[in-house]
């Protein structure tokens, strides 16, 4: 039989990669003083239609459960943090920064780049408004991909608003008035007008614009007179766009991003909206510079998202990103700088210290004892299962890229060590024989 179609199965160099990607997002994530947590591959399908719409629940895998409760095999994890956070917040202080790695899946076509399961890395930061929180998550993604081996060559993070569009409706419809008198249905059909313009001809575009009294031409005009402002050293708040809005992305590059020394990884880019409609603010996705790939990870600020999943009417700013396995190993096998940096990580990581190599049944038994002691001891040590001539023995310890191979033989009481890398070989009497070997293993 086999494996399910958008399923994988992980042999063990592929389950090397996988663990490898994991590694490295956990390192990164905790030298930002983020913590791990977890929550239930399992939901209720009722959270997910709460959040996007009835008509999520065509891409869910969702069924009934022996209880005969709806549910579903989580497709992201935010609806998941923001129902723990609304009933947890009160147990921890603020801002909360986490993130996790999980498995989630999608009952949609498999194409190249997406797969009906995946794993995911997710990065929050709740209970923080101010950009300060955005450039923590962006400079935290650039990190991440760098620790890939991925340059400013390689990838770039294209940043935009939704509230600089928010005000660019504003201005054309109600002009004077609070965005609250937007209608966030007329909105989001805005967006996707805004996401499709580059893909269809102007003469569709400006029919579907109509309706906000706008056109293609008053949109890239936008687009162009917010590129000037943000790329000016200083934000004049006199001008007529949004106050708020375009003093947070001016604040975001100039403040946070330009003296950290990232400039050179990110972009303004309007088109940018995000599909998705919980998004209240700035968001952002990165792309491969070099190849033709989609996004390799996004996300942006939802503020309103916690409170509309809380039953305790629980109300805090939050804003977050995740990254996939899927197109990132893509883009690892593409790059071969990123794609040696893991094989040799690989290489290190599958490598054991010790092998033990047992000459003579009759030193099978001492041979445990001794490789009882060195295991409890964190040294990693292999020997054969089953009685194998020595030849062969050397030979499964140079393939497992042991460092050091220690032959039970004739010379008991004595060892003889070999030095894989070497060729050096010595006498140790058993009794000293792990304070003598541990200097080899520095």
């Amino acid at each position: 039989m086999q494996t399910l179609p958008g399923f994988r199965d992980f042999l063990p160099e592929d389950c090397a990669k996988r663990n490898y990607i994991f590694m490295q997002w956990r390192k990164v994530a905790r030298r930002y003083g983020f913590v791990e947590w977890e929550g239930p591959p399992l939901e209720a399908t009722e959270l997910y239609k709460k959040k996007s719409g009835a008509e999520i629940v065509g891409q869910l895998f969702n069924f009934k459960d022996k209880g005969d409760r709806e549910v579903a095999l989580r497709p992201e994890l935010t609806p998941t943090l923001a129902r723990v956070v609304a009933a947890h917040e009160r147990e921890f202080k603020k801002p909360l920064k986490w993130f996790s790695v999980g498995q989630f899946f999608r009952y949609e076509k498999q194409q190249r780049g997406r797969l009906r399961e995946h794993f995911q890395l997710n990065c929050d930061i709740v209970g923080e408004a101010s950009v300060a929180a955005e450039s923590e998550l962006i400079a935290l993604l650039i990190d991440l991909l760098r620790e890939f081996g991925f340059t400013d060559e390689d990838f770039v993070i294209r940043i935009s608003s939704r509230d600089v569009w928010l005000s660019f409706v504003l201005e054309k419809l109600n002009p004077g008035q609070p965005t609250s008198s937007i209608n966030d249905v007329q909105f989001r059909r805005f967006l996707e007008t805004l996401d499709k313009i580059e893909r269809q001809e102007d003469r569709n575009t400006n029919d579907q614009l109509r309706e906000f009294g706008a056109t293609v031409t008053d949109v890239w005009s936008w687009v162009e007179k917010t590129r000037r402002l943000l790329e000016e050293p200083r934000h004049d708040e006199s001008l007529s766009l949004h106050r708020t809005t375009l003093y947070n992305l001016h604040k975001l590059f100039h403040d946070y991003l330009i003296p950290r020394g990232l400039r050179p990884y990110v972009e303004i880019d309007l088109s940018i909206v995000r599909g998705l409609a919980y998004y209240t603010g700035i968001v952002f996705e990165v792309f491969s510079r070099k190849t033709k790939l989609r996004a390799i990870a996004g996300g942006g600020r939802y503020d309103n998202l916690v409170a509309q999943l809380s039953d305790a009417s629980v109300n805090l700013p939050a804003l977050g990103f995740a990254m996939g396995d899927v197109v990132l190993r893509e883009l690892i096998d593409a790059i071969p700088r990123a794609r040696e940096a893991m094989q040799n990580a690989i290489t290190r990581d599958s490598k054991i210290d010790i092998y033990v190599v047992i000459a003579k049944e009759q030193r099978r038994a001492d041979a445990l004892t001794q490789i009882q002691q060195l295991r409890d001891r964190g040294y990693r040590v292999d020997y054969p299962l089953t009685s194998e001539k020595v030849g062969k023995q050397f030979q499964t310890a140079e393939q497992l890229g042991a460092r050091v191979a220690v032959l039970f033989g004739d010379e008991w009481p004595q060892l003889k060590v070999k030095d894989m890398t070497t060729g050096e070989q010595q006498l140790i009497p058993k009794d000293d024989f792990i304070l003598r070997v541990e200097p080899m293993l520095r």
